[in-house]
C-alpha cells in the first residue's frame, strides 16, 4: 500500500494542478486541491491561446491517431506472420535469422538515428507521418515476431499437418487455422505496440521536424509557451496525452492478461 501511495503521488499532482487556475499553482501549494475546479487549463491545453504563446495539441492528437493505428495493425500482422514461419515452417539458418531479428530490439535507437534520416531521405519519406509509420514498424517486428512465436509454438504441429494433407497451402492454414486462434496474441502485441508508439518521443522528433505534423508527445514538450511555463496548462496537456493509453488499458486490459496467460510471452 505504501510503495502504491508513493508511486501514484505524481499521478495526484498531476490531476490537481491541471484542475487549478494559474492564480492557485505555486511550489507550497502543489499538494494542495484547487479551491476552484476550473478546465481552462484543458481548453488551453487543446485549443491553444495565441496571447500566450502557446499552441494547442488538437492537430497533434490527430497526428498520433494517423501514426499509430496503421503503425499498430501492420507491425501486428508482421510479427503474426514471422512467427508463424519461425515456428511451424522450420528452414535452413531459421534460427539464426530469428537471433538476428530479436537482436534488433536491444539496438539502442541513439545509435541508428543518422542511418534512420539518410534513408527516409532517400525513399522519400523523411518528415511525414508516413515516414514515422515505417520506422515504428521496423522496429515493432521484433518483439511482435518474438510474442506470435512463442505463442504459436503451443499450437499443435498435428493440426498443421493435417491441414497439410487436406491440401493446404502455407497463406491458406495461416488465414483459416492460425489467424482466428491468434485474437488473445494479437490483444497482447497490439497494446503493447500502441502504448510503445503513442508514448514515443524520440523518433517523433528527429523525423517530424515541422510543428504541423509532429505527434502529441513532441507537441506536449513545445506547450510551454513562449513568455512564461503555466504549469496548469503543462499538466493539462500531459493528461491529455496520457488518456488514449490509460483507456486502452482500462477497457482491454482483460485480454492483454488473458493474452499473456494464454501464452503468448511463454518461452521468453
Amino acid at each position: 500500500m505504501l510503495f502504491a501511495i508513493f508511486y501514484l503521488l505524481p499521478v495526484y499532482v498531476l490531476l490537481a494542478t491541471s484542475f487549478k487556475s494559474f492564480a492557485e499553482v505555486s511550489l507550497k501549494d502543489m499538494w494542495k486541491l484547487p479551491q476552484n475546479i476550473s478546465l481552462d487549463s484543458f481548453k488551453i491545453a487543446w485549443r491553444g491561446d495565441t496571447s500566450k504563446g502557446v499552441t494547442g495539441l488538437s492537430k497533434n492528437f490527430m497526428n498520433s491517431i494517423y501514426l499509430v493505428i496503421p503503425a499498430t495493425l501492420i507491425s501486428s500482422l508482421l510479427g503474426s506472420m514471422n512467427g508463424y514461419v519461425f515456428s511451424k515452417w522450420k528452414f535452413k539458418f531459421s534460427n539464426t535469422v530469428l537471433a538476428l531479428i530479436i537482436f534488433g530490439m536491444f539496438i539502442p535507437y541513439q545509435s541508428v538515428l543518422i542511418p534512420m534520416v539518410v534513408v527516409l531521405q532517400k525513399i522519400g519519406l523523411y518528415g511525414s507521418i508516413p515516414g514515422l509509420i515505417f520506422i515504428h514498424c521496423v522496429y515493432g517486428i521484433p518483439i511482435t515476431t518474438l510474442i506470435f512465436r512463442n505463442y504459436y509454438s503451443t499450437v499443435p504441429t498435428e493440426l498443421l499437418e493435417a491441414a497439410k494433407i487436406d491440401g493446404g497451402g502455407f497463406l491458406r492454414i495461416y488465414k483459416d487455422i492460425m489467424l482466428p486462434i491468434s485474437m488473445p496474441g494479437f490483444a497482447v502485441v497490439m497494446i503493447w505496440q500502441f502504448t510503445s508508439i503513442w508514448n514515443d518521443f524520440l523518433f517523433g522528433l528527429v523525423v517530424a521536424q515541422k510543428p504541423s505534423i509532429q505527434p502529441i508527445t513532441v507537441a506536449l514538450n513545445n506547450l510551454a509557451g513562449s513568455y512564461f511555463v503555466e504549469w496548469n496548462i503543462q499538466m493539462a496537456g500531459a493528461l491529455i496525452t496520457a488518456v488514449p493509453p490509460l483507456l486502452l488499458y482500462i477497457f482491454l486490459g482483460r485480454y492483454f492478461m488473458r493474452g499473456l496467460l494464454a501464452g503468448s510471452l511463454s518461452g521468453i
